[in-house]
């Protein structure tokens, strides 16, 4: 059987992807403003801070609970998704090349793509650790 924490997971990874169609639409509106590149930049952090508050309100709010390690799942698992969502929905959907698409991998470039990646993947563990989750603490 599939533990609650990995199913309601699911769930919120699910309404990830409206925020995140947004914000990419979002870059189109301020790019002309800011430059392309500042309104990646901002768009990641935006969406990073989005990605961890509603992680917070779920984990607090949802009554779920798990181990450490079922959090550090739940991570991978997020990460899994929203990379697959991005290639996917990026190019077979929006018509990206794949060379755009990995262009926001490109740190050099000041690409910050990867700060969403890593706060995808680390949210859920982190915010166990933050809220001290009571069925978890034996095992931290």
């Amino acid at each position: 059987m599939i533990p609650k924490l990995y199913l309601y997971s699911f769930g919120v990874w699910v309404l990830f992807i409206i925020p995140a169609i947004l914000n990419g639409i979002s870059i189109e509106l301020y790019a002309p403003y800011t430059g392309e590149l500042l309104a990646h930049q901002i768009s990641s952090v935006i969406f990073s801070a989005v990605i961890f508050a509603a992680t917070y309100v779920f984990l607090k709010h949802s009554g779920v609970s798990g181990t450490s390690m079922q959090f550090i799942y739940v991570g991978l698992i997020w990460l899994r998704l929203t990379i697959s969502f991005e290639f996917f929905f990026g190019h077979f959907i929006i018509g990206y090349s794949w060379q755009r698409i990995l262009y926001d991998y490109n740190i050099f470039e000041g690409r910050i793509w990867l700060l969403v990646l890593i706060v995808t993947a680390t949210s859920p563990w982190l915010v166990n650790r933050i809220l001290w989750v009571p069925t978890d603490r034996g095992s931290q």
